[in-house]
């Protein structure tokens, strides 16, 4: 069995879809504060229902316990969740940084578990596969650094990216990126019609593409857009190249970083993906363009942000920390 937190919010009610249909693990609702519930019909699958407390999922035998909650609730109920056995996936981005001061940086707030930091381990299994599978503490990455990271890491590696002419991100996201809670911003009359970037040069997701893709964080031009739709993120990537003359020389590096990577899927160059095609999966789509003559490249990533930007990720994460088939439940 596995527990959820923060099962009424986006993440979290994708984290019970997704768990519904796993062949090898329970979906438990564990309640941790009185909060507002979709109505669901009389005749539907009634789940089972805990406390979220240490002693409600020692008891319980949880193999592991999904934090689809905010930051500062993560860090103040994961240490006694560790404590029971389980292991610990958590969705918000309370332990993403790698440091208290990082995340004191850029959530303008002290860190309430910094010791946890030591072992928490960064969850994008395309670079991290062999720490999240012997890892008691997972920190799931947020939705816009998945897809950017995706798309940049191997290319950073490779050398084919002029980094001292600059990397600009334009990342787009559907409005349940930004949760359940209301708000004026998330309102349906301020996003219907209407298109608008927020954050600018300030964005909590940016140090975590940093960490992970080996940029500095002078050398990328991160923006991030609210789109009028629920769900969904398209990353628009642009940089200079060097030491590749081709869209298929640059495909090839990807070719080799994801050959055996179920989540990954490549288009032909000169092919672009959209949104509709990761809708509700665990996929990032990537597609690569290439001006040979002026040697400017545009990478396109696209993920559903509640799959392989939360829910669904999360989900990849138990499967290999539990020793589960990778893709179970997911396709």
């Amino acid at each position: 069995m596995a527990g959820i937190a923060g099962f009424t919010g986006y993440s979290g009610a994708e984290l019970v879809r997704i768990l519904s249909r796993h062949p090898a693990v329970e979906p438990v609702l564990l309640e941790f504060r009185e909060s507002g519930e979709r109505p669901h019909p009389l005749n539907g699958r009634e789940l089972k229902r805990m406390p979220c407390t240490a002693e409600s999922v020692k008891s319980a035998g949880l193999a592991a316990v999904f934090l689809a909650t905010p930051a500062d609730v993560s860090m103040n109920i994961a240490p006694a969740l560790l404590e029971t056995g389980a292991t610990v996936i958590d969705l918000s981005g309370a332990f993403r940084l790698g440091t208290a001061e990082n995340f004191e940086r850029w959530y303008k707030e002290p860190h309430g578990a910094p010791d946890l930091f030591a072992e928490a381990a960064y969850g994008l299994p395309e670079f991290c596969r062999a720490l999240v599978a012997k890892a008691r503490l997972i920190a799931n990455p947020g939705c816009y650094p998945t897809a950017a990271n995706l798309a940049l890491r191997p290319l950073v590696s490779a050398g084919v990216i002029h980094r001292e002419w600059g990397i600009v991100c334009d990342a787009k996201s559907g409005v349940s990126g930004a949760g359940r809670k209301p708000s004026l911003k998330t309102s349906f009359c301020e996003v219907t019609e209407n298109f608008s970037a927020y954050a600018l040069f300030d964005h909590r997701h940016v140090p975590e593409i940093l960490r992970t893709s080996g940029l500095e964080e002078a050398e990328l031009s991160f923006t991030a857009q609210l789109l009028p739709l629920d769900r969904g993120i398209l990353e628009t990537i642009y940089f200079r190249a060097r030491n590749a003359g081709s869209a298929e020389e640059i495909l090839e590096i990807y070719r080799r970083a994801y050959a055996s990577e179920p989540f990954v899927r490549l288009y032909p160059r000169g092919q672009t993906p959209d949104l509709r095609a990761v809708a509700r999966t665990n996929f990032c789509d990537l597609g690569i363009h290439f001006d040979a003559r002026g040697g400017r490249a545009i990478v396109v990533a696209a993920i559903d942000n509640l799959g392989k930007g939360a829910a669904g990720q999360a989900v990849q994460n138990m499967n290999i920390a539990l020793g589960f088939e990778e893709t179970a439940g997911l396709l």
